[in-house]
């Protein structure tokens, strides 16, 4: 029993520690981090899901059933070359043989108009919900997302951030932005009332007249809208949140991981209870299992290059068998010599009579510019001989002999 307990005491004691703080900024206690920040991070689960659960507050809309009906049209049917849509009955106005009902007419219905029946809410899985959620916790403990995500926490000591309960008794905002001051979070506040612009479009008169971006996200145990919710709900930006009814709504806004947190110690303690670590089942949420990341360390790089893989698999081969690639003996004439041992000989008899064709070429022009060239005797018998095989073949012709 006595290994026992040392041993439970050495686990407890290797867990990361988070800093608590008060109003005049860190202490020196600490508080055990919650199983829940080593979930796996799966982006793709809480999109997934903040695109379903951002369908439920959706209300429904439709045209007027009669809207672009409302004409007394008839097709004119076939046979005068014009379509075969209804047409504005009657005569004397400019309406009248004009298209009508057709989504192409003007003043026409729409092309499959809107339904208050249609499906406008989503069910999603309570496990996938789940999930999502302690995804987005866990993301909300690194610093990486936190600020890639767009919060100002340059000045904050650490996160998560963990404040003591006495926050949860603050009923003055003046005492919440003094805190929060305090804690290096007011910079992300401040960006926040800087953001707030007029929405573009339809919106402005829909009660939806400003755009704001979110700051950060104050979770809490006790107090509730008659402490803290009255302390922080008018500062631009903030948001509070029970941590029974945590949302993915405003733990990954827009379905993006990283919300900066601002934790009560209770609300903190609290979550091992509410997701369970890897040794018990949650004890609030019936037969939920925190997830378990499929790969203790996600590093593959250095798990490949580690000493324990590389003494173990099998060295590179070295002895590459490589096709040879082949050869056209008409331009490589190399491959030609293989073919054909002659070629070398054939090749510079070629080169040799090409360059004494090239010199008497030349001789030739020299002579010719300089007006003393001279036909040789040969090329004049050539020429000769040629010259009499012509005329006898002439003379033989028009003897009215068989060669015509």
């Amino acid at each position: 029993p006595e290994h026992e307990d040392t041993q439970h005491l050495g686990i407890m004691a290797a867990r990361p520690l988070v800093t608590l703080h008060d109003a005049n900024g860190p202490t020196a206690n600490t508080v055990p981090l919650p199983a829940v920040f080593t979930a796996p991070i799966r982006p793709d689960v809480v999109q997934f899901v903040h695109t379903c659960m951002a369908k439920n507050k959706r209300q429904a809309y439709a045209v007027n059933v009669n809207a672009g009906k409302q004409h007394s049209a008839e097709s004119w049917g076939t046979g005068r070359a014009v379509s075969r849509i209804p047409r504005v009955q009657g005569g004397g106005t400019h309406a009248a043989g004009a298209g009508a009902f057709g989504n192409m007419c003007r003043g026409g219905r729409m092309f499959s108009p809107n339904k208050t029946f249609r499906k406008w809410h989503v069910k999603v899985n309570v496990s996938q919900r789940r999930y999502a959620t302690a995804s987005a916790l866990a993301a909300s403990a690194v610093p990486a997302l936190v600020m890639a995500r767009g919060h100002r926490i340059d000045e904050v000591e650490e996160v998560p951030l963990v404040v003591d309960d006495s926050v949860e008794a603050y009923t003055k905002t003046s005492v919440a932005i003094e805190l929060l001051q305090k804690l290096g979070a007011k910079q992300d506040v401040d960006k926040c009332s800087a953001s707030k612009k007029l929405r573009a479009g339809k919106g402005k008169m829909r009660n939806r007249r400003y755009t704001m971006r979110r700051g950060p996200l104050i979770i809490y145990k006790g107090g509730g809208k008659d402490a803290i919710e009255r302390a922080f709900r008018n500062i631009p930006g903030v948001e509070l949140c029970s941590v029974d009814r945590l949302n993915l709504l405003q733990l990954a806004p827009g379905g993006h991981l990283g919300r900066f947190c601002v934790w009560t110690q209770s609300a903190f303690g609290a979550l091992d209870e509410l997701f369970g670590t890897h040794e018990k089942k949650s004890e609030v949420k019936s037969g939920f299992s925190l997830p378990r990341p499929m790969m203790c360390n996600a590093d593959l790089g250095r798990l490949i290059n580690s000493d324990e893989v590389q003494s173990i698999v099998r060295p590179v081969r070295k002895p590459v068998k490589r096709s040879n690639l082949k050869k056209n003996p008409l331009k490589n004439f190399a491959a030609m010599e293989k073919l054909n041992p002659a070629a070398a000989t054939a090749k510079r008899r070629a080169l040799k009579k090409e360059a004494l064709a090239k010199k008497a070429r030349e001789e030739t022009l020299k002579a010719k510019r300089a007006g003393t060239y001279a036909v040789p005797e040969k090329v004049k018998a050539e020429k000769k001989a040629a010259k009499k095989i012509g005329k006898q073949f002439f003379n033989a012709a028009i003897r009215g002999t068989d060669v015509i």
